[in-house]
């Protein structure tokens, strides 16, 4: 999207938030798993994810507001197909045989590859723009990561270490193919990611024996997904639209902190050393990113898409009739030369030299 008064805004607050709803999902995972197999957790979530997002879908569609976002189209089918079998079915299923094959240290610091492999793929596969203030910044953030996850012991790469680890580039994987369908709706997909993921995962759990826990222990998973999964991969897409995706996964890098800290304020845990050490790697990451100012004069080329706009600096175009802000429909941009601070977003997705 374009960039408004601050180039911060709207991507920033959306990427926290998205890291703040999943890392919040942490700390009450870690209490549904004492009374839920681990695979049946992730079905339960991912479904509550879906059926959450889905009545939301349908209450928007009732109200005429989904008329603002762009619906998927037919080209979008091969981009979704991927990320849910990249992020709803691949990930989860390496992660919960490299958990079962490898110690908890281990896998909790392995986790953190993630993110790493997000930044990775978006900066050498896809070239989206990257200086050294936006690598320290990242680095340090993960380094807080690392330093939060460590448990006082060495950590093995084993068979189940190396599947974690690929359950961790299968995320990256679907973080990255994500931003192609960033300009549609998001909750639309987000909908069916859920839907398709969690029904996957639930039916393989309950294959190889989980039982169902108490009606009221799904309803809280169910929740914890919605809330968790379901309404933070929504902010995540949107976050995506104005920052690209290197710097999404930089911000949501912090959702382990604040897991952590939550756990602190609910559990009563004792503040750690540890814990004030990842703090301060994370503040000072978290500071590098948003001191970041990108401006360079540019050219937009010849383009024509669709996604939710409205009329700024990027999208001058007329209309039949009256029009709504925000508003979505196929339009066109014409070649267009100016200077202002941006991130690879929709409309800068040009290559540095």
């Amino acid at each position: 999207m374009s960039q408004p008064a601050s180039h911060l805004w709207p991507g920033v607050p959306l990427a926290l938030g998205s890291a703040i709803l999943f890392g919040a999902s942490a700390p009450i995972s870690k209490l549904l798993l004492g009374a839920m197999d681990p695979w049946l957790l992730a079905g339960v979530l991912y479904l509550g994810a879906g059926l959450g997002l889905g009545l939301v879908y349908f209450a928007r569609a009732a109200s005429g507001l989904g008329r603002r976002e762009a619906p998927l189209r037919r080209a979008d089918l091969p981009w979704l197909v991927a990320v849910i079998l990249f992020g709803g079915v691949l990930g989860p299923l390496l992660l919960v045989f490299g958990l079962s094959l490898t110690s908890a240290a281990s896998g909790s610091l392995l986790l953190n590859l993630e993110g790493l492999m997000t930044m990775g793929i978006a900066w050498l596969v896809f070239r989206e723009n990257v200086d050294r203030r936006l690598l320290l910044g990242a680095a340090a953030i993960l380094a807080g990561a690392v330093v939060l996850s460590w448990q006082g012991r060495d950590a093995s790469f084993d068979i189940g270490g190396l599947l974690i680890a690929g359950a961790c580039l299968a995320w990256g994987i679907d973080n990255n193919l994500t931003r192609k369908l960033s300009s549609a709706d998001p909750i639309q997909i987000a909908t069916i990611k859920g839907l398709a993921a969690g029904a996957t995962n639930l039916a393989l759990a309950l294959l190889l024996g989980a039982q169902l826990p108490a009606a009221s222990i799904l309803a809280a998973g169910g929740l914890a997904g919605f809330l968790g999964i379901g309404v933070s991969l929504v902010m995540f897409m949107l976050a995506l639209r104005h920052l690209g995706t290197a710097r999404t996964g930089a911000y949501f890098s912090l959702a382990p902190f604040i897991g952590a800290l939550i756990s602190l304020m609910v559990f009563q845990e004792a503040l750690t050393v540890q814990f004030a050490v990842a703090g301060v790697l994370m503040a000072v990451g978290l500071w590098l990113h948003l001191a970041e100012r990108h401006e360079h004069e540019h050219i937009h080329e010849l383009l024509e898409h669709e996604h939710a706009h409205v009329h700024d600096a990027h999208h001058q175009h007329a209309h039949d009739g009256p029009a709504t802000e925000p508003h979505s429909h196929r339009h066109r941009h014409g070649e267009l030369r100016h200077a202002h601070p941006h991130y690879p977003d929709l409309h800068h997705r040009h290559r540095h030299r």
